[in-house]
């Protein structure tokens, strides 16, 4: 079994809520997941989506495996940095405002890579349909 990692540092988003949608698409295969993260309703889906498109994307050049085959196994979600503003109180005091980061890592799971001459014949046989589709016409 092959496995990719993915990390995204620095996400604006508060670790709490991003926890949301990390649960829900733990232990699933990629596309399921990224099926749910298109249609969820919260922030976060977006920059989750583009991390686990950026994680297949790497498990596709980089190790040669299918996209379908793979499975996200491990996806964590930790605290980043925390921003530090202060907002105006009454009486000249300043009270402390946290604006919260979070480091997202995402492990993708592969079973067995994709056999080059495989996507060539299917390549080739696509070509070949269309090359006899077009001489019909």
């Amino acid at each position: 079994m092959t496995q990719v990692t993915a990390q995204l540092n620095g996400l604006r988003i508060a670790p709490r809520k991003v926890r949301l949608l990390v649960d829900l698409i733990k232990r699933k295969p990629v596309l399921v997941a990224l099926d749910q993260l298109a249609h969820a309703p919260k922030r976060s889906s977006e920059p989750l989506a583009k991390l686990l498109r950026s994680a297949v994307a790497s498990a596709e050049n980089t190790f040669k495996l299918d996209p379908e085959t793979l499975v996200i196994k491990e996806m964590r979600v930790d605290e980043g940095i925390k921003l530090k503003r202060y907002a105006p109180k009454g009486f000249g005091r300043a009270n402390p405002i946290e604006k919260k980061t979070s480091r997202v890592s995402v492990v993708l799971e592969g079973s067995a890579p994709v056999a080059a001459a495989a996507r060539g014949a299917k390549k080739a046989k696509a070509k070949k349909a269309e090359t006899a589709e077009v001489a019909k016409s």
